[in-house]
C-alpha cells in the first residue's frame, strides 16, 4: 500500500514512517524540514517531499502520487496548548488540507487525535465517552474530528481517529520529564525535583505507539475513534523509577517540588478494549 504520511519527521511521524517500511509499504513522507528528514535512518527509502501542508496547495492528491491511504500526524505548535492560534489557524487549514485529499480521491484516513480530548474526565475513558476539551488545543482536535465524519456525510472514505495517550522515547520533547530525568543523571545532579507522582496516567514507548498506529491503518474496517493507549494506570513515580532502574542510575527523587497540574485530572487511562480486540487479529 502507497501511504502519504504528513509530520514525518515530528516524534511519532520518524517512528511511523519506520514501521511502516518494516510492513512492506510504500511511504511518501512530507514535513517542512528536507535537512532534518535527511539525519534519518529512512530517508533514502521513501520519498520525501517538503512542503508546508496548510499553505495553498493544489490538487495535493496528485503531488503526493495519489496515495492508497493517508496517516495524517503533523500540528505545529506543541506543546503550547492553549494556544489559540491552534483553533483560529491549524484547525481550518487541517481541515481544507484533509478534504481536499477526500475530493482528490482519498479513500483511507487516519488522523491522529489526543487523549486531552476527553477534558476534565476521570478513569478508564471508552471511545464513546462524550469529549470535554478544556483548552484549545482538544479543542480544535475535537472539532476537526466531529468536521470530518460531517464530510463523510458527503463524501464516502474511511476515517480512523486513532486517539493517542503519552508516549515517551527516542526523540521526545527535551522538556519531557523522561527527558529532564536523563539530563540530571548525565550532568551528575544528586536529585531530580519532580511532583509527588501519584498522577495515574496511561504510557505508551512512542515505538509501539507507532507500531498499533500502523496496525490500525492496516484494519480498514475498524473505523471510528480509537484509544491508542496501554489500557493500564501507571503512577508518574512509578514510570521514573522504572525509568531510572532501567538506566542503572540512582538520583534522590525530591517528590512534591512541583504541585499537582489543575489542567489534569489526577488519574485517567484510555480503555484499551478496541485496540487489543485489533491487536490479536491474524
Amino acid at each position: 500500500m502507497k501511504v502519504l504520511v504528513t509530520g514525518a519527521t515530528g516524534f511519532i511521524g520518524g517512528h511511523v514512517v519506520a514501521q511502516l517500511l518494516v510492513r512492506g509499504h510504500e511511504v511518501v513522507a512530507v514535513g517542512r524540514d528536507e535537512a532534518k528528514a535527511r539525519k534519518l535512518s529512512w530517508f533514502e527509502r521513501v520519498r520525501f517531499i517538503a512542503c508546508d501542508i496548510h499553505g495553498a496547495l493544489e490538487r495535493p492528491a496528485e503531488r503526493f502520487g495519489q496515495p492508497d491511504a493517508v496517516m495524517h500526524l503533523a500540528w505545529p505548535g506543541l506543546p503550547n496548548y492553549d494556544a489559540l492560534f491552534h483553533y483560529e489557524e491549524t484547525l481550518p487549514a487541517d481541515y481544507r488540507f484533509l478534504k481536499s485529499l477526500v475530493l482528490g480521491g482519498i479513500g483511507q484516513l487516519l488522523v491522529t487525535g489526543t487523549c486531552v480530548e476527553y477534558g476534565m474526565q476521570s478513569g478508564a475513558l471508552a471511545e464513546d465517552l462524550p469529549t470535554a476539551p478544556a483548552n484549545p488545543y482538544a479543542l480544535a482536535k475535537d472539532t476537526l474530528r466531529k468536521a470530518l465524519q460531517a464530510l463523510q456525510q458527503q463524501h464516502a472514505f474511511v476515517l480512523q481517529w486513532a486517539r493517542l495517550f503519552y508516549m515517551h522515547g527516542e526523540g521526545q520533547s527535551p522538556n519531557s520529564l523522561l527527558a529532564q530525568l536523563d539530563r540530571a543523571i548525565d550532568s551528575g545532579e544528586t536529585a531530580f525535583n519532580m511532583s509527588g507522582g501519584e498522577q495515574l496516567r496511561d504510557y505508551l514507548t512512542v515505538g509501539e505507539v507507532a507500531a498499533r498506529t500502523v496496525l490500525l491503518l492496516e484494519h480498514p474496517e475498524c473505523r471510528g475513534v480509537v484509544n491508542v493507549c496501554s489500557g493500564e494506570p501507571t503512577s508518574v513515580r512509578r514510570l521514573v523509577e522504572r525509568h531510572l532502574a532501567n538506566r542503572g542510575a540512582t538520583i534522590r527523587l525530591n517528590l512534591g517540588h512541583y504541585p499537582y497540574s489543575s489542567d489534569a485530572p489526577m488519574a485517567f487511562w484510555g480503555d484499551a478494549s478496541r485496540m487489543c480486540a485489533l491487536l490479536k487479529k491474524p
